[in-house]
């Protein structure tokens, strides 16, 4: 089957009227136009299922509606991409998955392992354009003495598949299990739920285990009060803490082969509390697109691709600052620059990056003075904290670096003013800072319990009466959005996973000479939507119009009303 005939097909099962259509191809030198008329009706009904569905391939789309064969679907799609099609089912597994791919690998990039055989391992992806991706697989499955044969199908077959096995391997925290056991269970069960954090805390009459999943915390577990000084005994040996101190202690666990576990430990008035942070070791890192940024490569290389400058990216703690970092880092990163990073701790090994820890030996300020003199192009500080730090990483931007960084504070505009208060001055604002970025992380609508519906009018009015204000209104004609459920596949919380908004500051001209000037952070602000600025809420609203989240869920983060 040819390209032109795959698009015939599709276009055709798509419209009103099949007959009517007309496909046409037109060699043009390296490239093939293909010309599609179609009715403008048609038209409007393939745009207001691609905003429905922004994210999803027309083959998906084909295949969820159960519009034509599915066999001669992917097998077409398959001899465009010069790929081998599979139709997986259940019984076309010969394996056990997880035995040669981890589960949250296997989901991240959507792929799995299905057939082994003659040294070879037989691999269903749902996408074959990343070629970085396939190559760490291959590696991956070539470290277990196999040869990966690739095979293309649909998107949600592999979600299915995936997501069957997730609720089917589900550890669940034995309470009534030997001290070991019972922590072990405890680490593993957060795992397995996603957990970027496990609370666990002594109170009167028990002890509580919470997980922090997607941002907010769920109870897991209440331990009968009698196990909380061998609880805390086998925390404190499996940390390397030392066992009679009841102060503040820190330490790591080190016997998962996937994670690095730093802990950290506060006595209060029922006994010590214990918060383990779950970090993994061989996490890919996620490119910029996929973290919920506007998918515009060249406003990236308009905020980010500088020289002799500072970024800043500013949010509360738990936002997922280091994750953008890393994505910029990532963006930027090639064979022909140096990069170096200073961190606490290294969460992310990237190949290619001379990164270092901050210990108790050496601070940011101290490792910082100590990498200016190793000839880097790129610096990342992991955090601004004090004037010290700040104001070498100034004078690094000021000599030919790029410095990435990040900063408490509560949007772009007011990071200008947290950068004055711990002592920088105007005129090295203004003469080094090049971007201030500010991002919040909202929840995403589970895909598979969420239910559709129309907007309230209420809803309408919330989101018209604050887009207004900055020159936008909607039309919410053909929009819809969701209620959340809850299944077993999100915990029951109807949200499955976090996306990213967004708001950027560019120092333009005229921010400049405010900044110069001393003005304030009102003023600034007032010039800066003159040109363009759009604060959080407005990428929120963008959010919630393409069904990744809700209004309620915007609004715990940003209190909008």
């Amino acid at each position: 089957m040819t390209l032109v005939e795959l698009t015939e097909m599709i276009v055709k099962s798509l419209v009103s009227d099949p007959d009517s259509i007309s496909v046409k191809e037109f060699p043009n030198d390296d490239e093939i136009i293909i010309e599609v008329i179609v009715k403008e009706e048609d038209i409007n009904r393939a745009l207001d299922y691609q905003k429905e569905h922004p994210s999803k391939k027309v083959g998906d789309i084909l295949y969820e509606l159960h519009i034509g064969n599915p066999n001669a679907l992917i097998a077409a799609i398959a001899d465009i991409l010069g790929e081998k099609p599979m139709l997986l089912g259940s019984a076309d597994i010969k394996i056990n998955i997880a035995d040669y791919l981890p589960l949250d690998i296997a989901r991240k990039n959507k792929a799995i392992p299905f057939e082994t055989g003659a040294g070879k391992i037989k691999v269903c992806f749902s996408n074959t354009a990343n070629q970085r991706m396939l190559e760490n697989m291959r590696l991956l499955f070539l470290n277990k003495g196999l040869i990966m044969e690739r095979y293309i199908t649909f998107d949600s077959i592999i979600d299915e598949i995936l997501t069957s096995m997730e609720i089917a391997s589900t550890e669940t925290i034995d309470v009534n299990a030997d001290i070991s056991e019972l922590v072990n269970s405890i680490i593993k069960n957060g795992m397995e739920k996603r957990a970027s954090d496990i609370h666990i805390e002594p109170e009167e009459n028990s002890i509580r285990v919470r997980y922090r999943i997607d941002g907010e915390l769920v109870t897991a577990a209440t331990i009968e009060k009698d196990k909380q000084a061998q609880l805390i005994g086998r925390l404190k040996a499996i940390s390397n803490m030392h066992q009679e101190k009841q102060e503040s202690q820190d330490g790591r666990i080190l016997l998962y082969s996937d994670y690095n576990i730093r802990v950290s430990s506060q006595k209060n008035v029922y006994g010590e509390k214990f918060v383990l942070r779950l970090l993994k070791k061989n996490a890919d890192v996620q490119q910029i697109f996929e973290l919920g940024f506007p998918n515009d490569p060249e406003l990236v290389k308009k905020c980010f691709n500088k020289k002799n400058s500072i970024v800043l990216i500013a949010a509360p703690t738990g936002e997922g600052k280091t994750t953008t970092l890393y994505s910029i880092i990532d963006f930027l990163n090639k064979p022909e620059i140096n990069v170096t990073t200073i961190e606490d701790p290294v969460e992310i090994r990237i190949p290619g990056l001379n990164q270092i820890e901050v210990d108790a030996r050496a601070t940011f300020s101290d490792s910082l003075r100590t990498v200016l003199r190793q000839d880097p192009d790129i610096i990342l500080v992991g955090e601004i904290r004090d004037r010290e730090t700040a104001e070498i990483a100034m004078q690094a931007g000021q000599t030919g670096h790029y410095v990435l960084s990040t900063i408490h504070t509560i949007d772009s505009i007011e990071v200008i003013t947290r950068l004055r208060k711990i002592g920088v001055s105007d005129y090295d604002i203004a003469s080094t800072l090049a971007t201030s970025l500010s991002q919040r992380l909202v929840r995403r609508v589970c895909p598979k319990c969420a239910v559709k519906r129309e907007y309230t009018e209420e809803e309408k009015n919330i989101i018209n009466g604050i887009a207004k204000k900055y020159g936008v209104e909607y039309d919410f004609t053909g929009k819809y959005t969701y209620d959340t459920v809850g299944c077993q596949y999100c915990n029951n919380s109807g949200f499955y996973g976090r996306i990213g908004i967004f708001e950027i500051l560019n120092m333009t001209e005229d921010v400049k000479e405010l900044v110069i000037k001393g003005e304030s952070s009102l003023e600034i602000r007032k010039k800066a939507m003159e040109e363009g600025y759009k604060p959080l809420v407005m990428d929120g609203f963008n959010k919630i119009l393409n069904g990744y989240t809700t209004l309620k869920e915007l609004n715990s983060k940003l209190v909008i009303y």
